[in-house]
């Protein structure tokens, strides 16, 4: 379909809660995700959150086999979700590190629940409901955070832990 604009950081897009999706299986829908899945693969991405693209609405997708931006990630199936919810099973969390392709050529390091469940949509209305937990679960919590106007950077605990990818000696593209 068509590659899509990122929006960075700074852009007051990304700062706003995103609007739920009260319409399935339309030719709109569909071509905006089939968009969004183009962007996301052009800029090797893991996943994408409609906000990113400037669309205000609960919609995120994910999913790799293998990416070149976290080399050693196991494998997340392509997912469409949209009305995301999550809930945490278990009061773990652990550090990861992150980036976002609204902060590009950054990373952090970022807390993130070990296990969730999620559940929503996908663009036919169809029920998704997972347990999942490692980097599937890190990549979740990530996108979900765009949907409420959160960028990882917020989450930073310890800013000595975030900057360019160079300067902090890691692996990975932006």
């Amino acid at each position: 379909m068509a590659i899509r604009q990122v929006l960075r950081m700074g852009h007051p897009t990304l700062l706003q809660v995103a609007q739920p999706v009260t319409e399935f299986n339309t030719a709109v829908l569909d071509a905006l995700i089939a968009d969004m899945f183009d962007t996301m693969a052009e800029y090797q991405g893991v996943g994408l959150a409609a906000p990113q693209i400037g669309v205000s609405l609960r919609i995120i997708i994910f999913g790799f086999e293998r990416n070149a931006r976290y080399p050693e990630a196991e494998p997340v199936p392509t997912t469409v979700l949209i009305n995301p919810d999550i809930e945490y099973p278990v009061a773990e969390q652990q550090e990861g590190w992150e980036g976002c392709l609204s902060v590009p050529g950054m990373r952090g390091l970022v807390p993130r629940y070990t296990q969730i469940r999620y559940r929503g949509v996908d663009q036919a209305g169809t029920l998704i409901d997972r347990s999942v937990n490692g980097f599937h679960a890190r990549v979740v919590q990530h996108e979900v955070d765009h949907l409420d106007g959160i960028l990882y950077p917020q989450r930073v605990e310890d800013m000595t832990q975030f900057g360019f990818i160079e300067e902090l000696g890691l692996r990975g593209g932006a």
